[in-house]
């Protein structure tokens, strides 16, 4: 009877360490997004399903003002929303960026990719990922875009110009742009699983 309880037990101890050895190994994908009226929110839920559709994956889905330097290092991907602000990103999402951690380049090798709401069609939305993904550059991150040429530098969303306007209830972004970043979430998640894998 007591070596079937030891057995148990070390079979108990051995599930467990497998269990956690694999929680560790398993990539992280961080979103990290600023939103003032919902639609960058909504853009980043979109992103963020998209990642989950991906098996052995974590998906942290955060507002930019609760990331912390741990979750910045933990994380394999970053995928970085902000409303378009003349051409360029949010103020706080540049304050966000600029506090990356620098010295020792610890955020290299990190998968980026952005996302960002404009209020019309060419209102500065290529501009605005643009000035993410220099940044992301600038640390050493490899940076993709979405899943074909119409989201070359990542998902957008035209959100006041019609007929893209969806007023202020439930639906904030049209579908069309949802699917964008869905899209763009799967690639970065597949990418971050792939490259984790490989090294």
């Amino acid at each position: 009877m007591r070596k079937i309880r030891v057995s148990l037990l070390l079979w108990f101890t051995i599930i467990l360490w497998i269990s956690h050895s694999q929680a560790q190994q398993q990539p992280t994908v961080l979103i990290a997004y600023y939103s003032q009226d919902g639609h960058t929110r909504a853009m980043a839920e979109a992103v963020a399903q998209g990642a989950r559709s991906v098996a052995n994956l974590k998906v942290q889905l955060m507002k930019m003002g609760e990331v912390t330097k741990e979750d910045l290092l933990a994380a394999d991907a970053l995928i970085v929303g902000s409303p378009v602000h003349n051409a360029n990103v949010a103020p706080d999402v540049a304050r966000f960026m600029n506090s990356w951690p620098f010295e020792g380049a610890p955020m290299r090798d990190k998968i980026g990719a952005a996302f960002v709401t404009a209020g019309g069609i060419s209102a500065g939305e290529e501009l605005t990922q643009m000035n993410i993904l220099h940044s992301m550059l600038i640390y050493g991150m490899i940076v993709v875009g979405g899943n074909d040429w119409t989201s070359a530098f990542g998902a957008s969303a035209i959100t006041v110009e019609k007929p893209f306007d969806q007023g202020q209830g439930e639906r904030k972004v049209a579908d069309q742009f949802l699917k964008k970043g869905k899209a763009l979430g799967k690639r970065v998640a597949e990418l971050t699983v792939r490259w984790k894998r490989s090294h």
